[in-house]
């Protein structure tokens, strides 16, 4: 292997051909009558059949569309996954999974979620008889206790959203599946497929928020779900049919081509965002930064072994108050204060304020969400202008 394909602090090497795979899977000319090399936007609604519910594979956008298969066929390539599913949005993509139970099931969730996720969980779906507990699934011995017979699901964060703990995978495949038929579902927004695998590693279904990472340039909303099971795959295929909650062909077509950049993105990211890490550890104006590519994060022998590098997400406690955060966020230039993630941009945001504003304050303090930790999407800036922008926003705090 050589030097330069190895990424930062020890990590493996990346998916072997995941370049080749995210520029081609799915994208074969010969499926369209032109030979186009880029996969046209097909925005029609329907289709014309040979004869009455005799169809070419198409009948109804709605229930397929052929921009809508490239992206689904080239996610499930990155995936390591037989099937993808693409939905409107990350959070259509868990009503739709959550629609594969029933009143009186019981739901698993990590504790330490996107703020939306919980808010469905606690808000939405208890509303309709499901019953959920909210679990620190890093420590497997917590997630065993909590499964009763009732438990249908279980839905974690590896690295979880915003205070960055790893979850092992294999270990709650494991302590899941030894239960009886219970759905593991990994949220992998933050890693996106190029840097973990969690179906490889035993989990059921492998869903993405692909706003963010997956396509990368700040202009989709979209949901992006992975299966192996054939049941789960024509369970999930019926509901996002039924449910309704599909993706345009344009923004399939916008995140198709965002994958093709996938590797470089990545890659680019994980070294921003280690620099960025280093930067505040030994900033005496920084009380703690988390991050799983930093020996001292807790969980970094777990981040090396279960993933192949880390995102640009950098967590951070800065010494002080509420006010002394916002004085903060307030003086960047080059970072913008703003939800979401993952794009070309570095973006900066509090949670306890914006993202996870939902989730009640008593959880949030359990948590060590406090009025001081910030969040940082660390994009793909030049390093130093990031490290000078940080630097001079700390000084005016």
């Amino acid at each position: 292997m050589q030097k330069e394909d190895v990424s930062p602090q020890g990590f493996l090497p990346s998916f072997q051909h995941f370049a080749t795979q995210a520029i081609h899977a799915g994208q074969e000319p010969e499926q369209w009558n032109s030979k186009a090399l880029v996969p046209p936007i097909s925005l029609s609604t329907t289709f014309k059949q040979g004869a009455p519910g005799r169809h070419s594979g198409f009948e109804y956008s709605r229930s397929g569309n052929p921009t809508r298969n490239c992206l689904e066929k080239a996610v499930a390539t990155l995936d390591g996954a037989k099937y993808c599913l693409a939905f409107a949005s990350g959070l259509a993509a868990t009503v739709t999974i959550t629609h594969l139970l029933k009143a009186g099931d019981h739901i698993i969730c990590m504790d330490d979620v996107y703020g939306g996720t919980n808010r469905y969980f606690r808000q939405v779906a208890s509303e309709f008889g499901l019953k959920v507990s909210f679990v620190d699934c890093s420590k497997t011995k917590l997630l065993e206790a909590a499964i009763t017979p009732e438990t249908k699901l279980v839905w974690i964060e590896t690295p979880s959203n915003p205070v960055l703990k790893m979850v092992d995978i294999e270990a709650c495949a494991y302590t899941v599946h030894k239960q009886g038929d219970i759905i593991l579902v990994v949220d992998n927004t933050f890693m996106s497929a190029y840097f973990q695998r969690p179906l490889s590693l035993g989990a059921d279904i492998c869903m993405y928020s692909a706003t963010k990472y997956m396509n990368g340039h700040g202009d989709v909303v979209m949901g992006l779900v992975s299966v192996n099971s054939e049941d789960l795959h024509k369970r999930l295929r019926f509901l996002q049919n039924s449910l309704g909650a599909v993706p345009s062909p344009l923004d399939c077509y916008l995140c198709n081509r965002g994958l093709k950049t996938l590797q470089i993105r990545m890659d680019k990211h994980f070294k921003n965002g280690m620099a960025v890490a280093q930067f505040l550890e030994s900033n005496p104006r920084v009380e703690k930064v988390v991050y799983p590519g930093l020996p001292s994060h807790p969980q970094y022998e777990l981040a090396k072994r279960q993933c192949t590098g880390c995102p640009g997400m950098v967590t951070f406690y800065i010494k002080g108050t509420l006010q002394h955060a916002e004085a903060f966020l307030k003086n960047l230039k080059i970072f913008t204060l703003a939800e979401s993630l993952g794009g070309y941009e570095s973006l900066a945001e509090l949670p306890a304020i914006m993202t996870h504003s939902s989730v009640p304050r008593s959880d949030r303090d359990v948590l060590g969400i406090s009025d001081t930790l910030i969040r940082l999407s660390v994009g793909l800036e030049d390093k130093k202008d990031l490290l000078e922008d940080l630097d001079q926003a700390l000084k005016a705090a």
